[in-house]
């Protein structure tokens, strides 16, 4: 890489470590909404609003024009709020801001390792929070930034999230998690991106490429394998719910696979028909 793609990576760094700390200096609620408020201001005007809106005619076609308008427009208010809480993740969870439901779930889920998909809804980065207040050692999966001095820093904030380890997004990390979970450990995914190469399912009720490798993990493991989805509540406070994905034992694991993906991606896509205006609808989930 020359001299001067470093310097313009490294001006990006500090570009963005400036805006980090000025989110990070104002009040969290101030914070979130300020940042809500800009992201619906400014992306509507990018390419990828435009996708937002082709994803919502696909899976909402009685919907007129203004009411996917409306969605959109209030997913990235969601996004924008999503970033700005990253760096206040510590005063969330002092605050008590998070709430599962039910608790009892949690506590019966948490006595034995198990595997977790979550989608990008709500604000996804808190999830893990679930996890350590039961003193899980969760283990994530990350795909890495193309900016290299970005992607260190975040992985320094991220790290101490998932005290299981945090991956990144490769064919040895395939290996890895495995092995962790036969060693009792507990891998956590999201899941509801498009996967190049991955088994087709339905969403919302046209095909679409899935990830089938939690499911394959716990069909090898025998694990219990778990959806879960954060959703945004007023004044920056969220509920975590997690419902069971059950994995066919026959003598078919290919199809069992495939069974199982299909029951993750319906359970997402119920989560994402509680509140359609907090999934990221902007990347490209279908073919």
């Amino acid at each position: 890489m020359s001299r001067i793609a470093r310097a313009r990576q490294y001006s990006e760094y500090l570009a963005f470590r400036s805006v980090a700390a000025l989110i990070g200096a104002l009040p969290l609620e101030l914070a979130s909404r300020w940042c809500g408020a800009g992201w619906r201001l400014v992306a509507p005007h990018l390419p990828r609003h435009q996708r937002a809106l082709d994803n919502l005619a696909r899976a909402f076609p009685e919907a007129t024009p203004a009411e996917r308008e409306r969605i959109a427009l209030a997913m990235w208010n969601n996004l924008g709020r999503t970033f700005a809480e990253f760096f206040h993740i510590q005063r969330i969870v002092a605050d008590g801001r998070i709430a599962l439901e039910p608790f009892e779930r949690f506590e019966e889920i948490a006595k034995r390792p198990f595997i977790v998909c979550t989608l990008h809804m709500g604000n996804w980065e808190i999830l893990s929070q679930a996890g350590l207040r039961f003193g899980l050692p969760l283990a994530g999966v990350y795909q890495r930034l193309t900016n290299p001095y970005v992607d260190e820093w975040l992985l320094k904030v991220r790290s101490p999230l998932y005290p299981g380890g945090l991956f990144d997004k490769s064919p040895a990390t395939a290996r890895a998690l495995l092995k962790l979970a036969r060693d009792g450990g507990f891998p956590a995914f999201v899941s509801d991106l498009r996967e190049r190469r991955g088994l087709l399912t339905p969403f919302f009720g046209q095909p679409a490429r899935s990830n089938p490798f939690p499911a394959l993990i716990a069909r090898v493991t025998g694990l219990p394998l778990y959806a879960a989805r954060t959703m945004r509540l007023p004044d920056v406070r969220f509920t975590v719910r997690i419902e069971r994905i059950e994995v066919p034992e026959t003598d078919d694991r290919d199809a069992d696979v495939l069974a199982a993906t299909t029951a993750l991606q319906a359970q997402f896509e119920e989560f994402v028909r509680e509140a359609p205006e907090q999934w990221m609808w902007a990347h490209r989930r279908w073919d």
